[in-house]
């Protein structure tokens, strides 16, 4: 059994490693972000569900409804944050600086997970292959910002807009 489970480990972390600089193809259809339970399927997510991993995360989020289009009071409230607490370590092009770039982040992770990781980062850390295989490639754990629910879902909103989603 312990055998087995490094094996999902290892192919997991091999898997998203390969992935990570990888954008998944939108649908066809003009708007790739519908609310969460239309929210746009990758490859990734199917791997992972197959493997037993949970796209949503771990923690409280299971279901974060995304505006359309964008709010753009929680965008600028989301860029202030971003500004005060993430661009130390984050730039939002693709280049990793200390914690990985941002560019395309709402295409390779759920609004859950995005939700999930900034307010309950140890945790993640602790239980989330996905959070543990960013660990692996960043090597540094990302510390709690203490974010309230609000400044998370601000920071994703000003992540959507920085993905380009309108």
């Amino acid at each position: 059994m312990k055998r087995f489970f490094i094996y999902i480990i290892t192919g997991s972390i091999t898997f998203l490693a390969i992935r990570c600089g990888s954008k998944p193809q939108a649908p066809n259809n003009s708007d790739s972000t519908l609310a969460d339970s239309n929210h746009m399927k990758t490859k990734t997510d199917t791997v992972l569900v197959l493997a037993g991993i949970n796209s949503k995360g771990v923690g409280r989020f299971q279901n974060i409804q995304l505006t359309h289009p964008l709010d753009e009071k929680m965008v600028a409230s989301g860029k202030a944050i971003y500004q005060s607490k993430c661009f130390a370590c984050h730039k939002l092009n693709k280049e990793m600086l200390v914690g990985p770039g941002w560019t395309d982040v709402t295409d390779r992770r759920t609004p859950e997970w995005i939700m999930n990781w900034v307010t309950n980062t140890k945790v993640m850390l602790d239980k989330d292959l996905e959070a543990q295989a960013d660990m692996a490639i960043c090597l540094i754990r990302m510390p709690n910002q203490d974010l309230t629910d609000k400044q998370a879902r601000d920071v994703l909103e000003f992540m959507r807009k920085n993905d380009g989603k309108k």
